[in-house]
């Protein structure tokens, strides 16, 4: 391999997914950044994702490590299946060296003298690598051998001097086990990122990174999800919905529902978000698979992303109104996800969406339901936000949204458990009411931005024929609260009778 040149300024790419993304095109070359976090949180793995991207870029890589030894490091690259050729792997301090007795002194009683050997050391195998990029891993023995704060920023800068003169992409990293609250580093590296790990009551650990400075470059701020998989670390970069924008006709979508689109002044507008609120069972996920099968019938292309409901019920029941799914699947028009709300953190499932939409080119996604989807993230305030971005990501992509919320109770006083109805374009209601001793299912549109609708309540049953609509009920006070009283005056309420088939 040969030494990169001065001129070779373009930025050291990352070899981490999503990364790159977020440090507006990766690593300065020439620079000292340091990566830190609490042991656990995936340092190494990047680090070693860095050299790697370097290697197969025909760049030199040394990697020092003061904390693991090189087999530790080597069977780590074999649970990843990497191959670590063209990056030369540094130990500071070898096991044997622990036996010498003179080592024992030095390490034991003079941390003056040991610190030197570790600069010194550091020096020569650059020396003899001159590598294009180096991982030193970690500050944290270097900080312990300094003891104090002053000669720790001195020895940072003087590794910081040197490399940068040697035109050398550093990556410092720092597990902050020994004293968090110091910043030394933070005000001597070009750039700094941090990893977390949050424990929450249930399911398995998350992950997320923040860049706290990046001199010179405008980053991408915030907390963006992480996940450690085999084969590295993998980083969703947090939804802007003003950096996706494209132009579109704003037609109306038929529903294939002559009634239902009647409902809905002609249909829902291209682009736009519709909310299907109401209890359990009245048909929320039902409505949606109409809609998706009548995209499906345009020719378009369909996610769904299913929370709540096992996808093999749903396809049963998907089957009895006549909607063949697995047709639809087998077509390569229909996209259709078990989505694991413990497994699955909000920047996985938008990064999700973003490629069904721009790899996959859809044009239509149904998330069912809300509900799972909150249970991902606990604080709502957090939900509220994540969901404005995705919907406004999809409304400028030209696809129309299709939400689900199942409201808490049956009849009577129902709530949300989260109130998305001012994001919405449309907002359909479903709801149950009793009448001529039967239970019965009523739909209305309390909502609609893009256009004049109806303001009827209207009852409606699903099944093999598809939706079908009834008459206004007009005799009808108090459905939406799910008691209504019959005020029409002489004979029976016009309702819908039985139908087979």
């Amino acid at each position: 391999m040969t030494r990169m040149t001065d001129g070779s300024r373009e930025p050291a790419l990352t070899g981490v997914g999503g990364l790159d993304d977020i440090l507006a095109g990766g690593f300065s070359r020439g620079r000292v950044f340091l990566l830190e976090g609490s042991p656990g949180t995936g340092k190494t793995t990047i680090a070693t994702q860095f050299l790697m991207e370097g290697a197969a870029r025909g760049e030199s890589c040394l990697y020092i490590t003061l904390s693991e030894t090189e087999d530790e490091m080597r069977a780590s690259a074999r649970s990843h299946d990497w191959d670590l050729t063209g990056i030369d792997l540094f130990e500071l301090v070898p096991p044997e060296s622990l036996l010498d007795e003179d080592q024992q002194q030095s390490l034991l009683y003079s941390s003056d003298l040991e610190l030197g050997e570790t600069t010194r050391r550091i020096f020569e195998a650059f020396d003899r690598v001159k590598p294009d990029r180096v991982v030193l891993d970690s500050l944290s023995e270097i900080r312990l051998l300094a003891q104090s704060s002053l000669r720790y920023r001195r020895q940072i800068l003087a590794l910081k001097h040197f490399f940068s003169r040697q035109n050398t992409t550093v990556l410092m990293l720092d597990d902050l086990t020994a004293d968090v609250a110091d910043k030394t580093v933070h005000s001597v590296a070009h750039g700094v990122v941090r990893l977390e790990e949050l424990a929450p009551n249930y399911g398995p650990e998350r992950r997320r990174l923040r860049v706290i400075k990046y001199r010179g470059r405008r980053f991408r701020g915030g907390f963006h999800d992480f996940r450690i998989e085999t084969g590295g670390v993998v980083v969703y970069p947090r939804l802007i919905s003003a950096e996706h924008k494209s132009s579109f006709a704003r037609d109306l979508l038929s529903s294939s529902s002559e009634e239902l689109d009647a409902l809905l002044g002609g249909g829902v507008e291209r682009g736009s978000s519709v909310l299907v609120l109401g209890p359990a069972g009245t048909g929320k996920s039902l409505l949606t698979l109409i809609f998706a099968a009548a995209a499906v019938g345009r020719g378009e292309r369909v996610a769904v992303f299913v929370f709540d409901e096992e996808i093999g019920l749903l396809f049963n029941r998907a089957i009895d109104l006549g909607i063949d799914v697995q047709s639809m699947i087998d077509s390569g028009h229909l996209f259709i996800e078990q989505v694991d709300a413990a497994e699955l953190s909000p920047g996985e499932f938008s990064q999700r969406v973003r490629a069904r939409v721009e790899i996959d080119g859809v044009k239509s996604v149904v998330v069912d339901s809300l509900n799972g989807y909150q249970a991902a993230m606990p604080e709502e305030n957090a939900l509220i936000l994540h969901m404005h971005e995705l919907l406004q990501y999809l409304n400028r992509q030209g696809a129309t949204t299709f939400l689900t919320v199942a409201q808490h109770g049956l009849v009577g006083d129902m709530k949300a458990p989260v109130d998305v109805t001012y994001l919405a374009d449309t907002v359909i209601l479903l709801r149950y009411f009793e009448a001529s001793g039967r239970v019965r299912r009523a739909i209305s549109i309390i909502k609609k931005r893009t256009g004049a609708h109806e303001d009827t309540i209207r009852e409606y049953k699903i099944g093999s024929y598809g939706i079908k609509l009834g008459e206004p009920l007009v005799g009808f006070q108090g459905v939406l609260r799910g008691v209504p009283n019959f005020v029409g005056g002489q004979g029976s309420p016009a309702l819908l009778e039985d139908e087979r088939g």
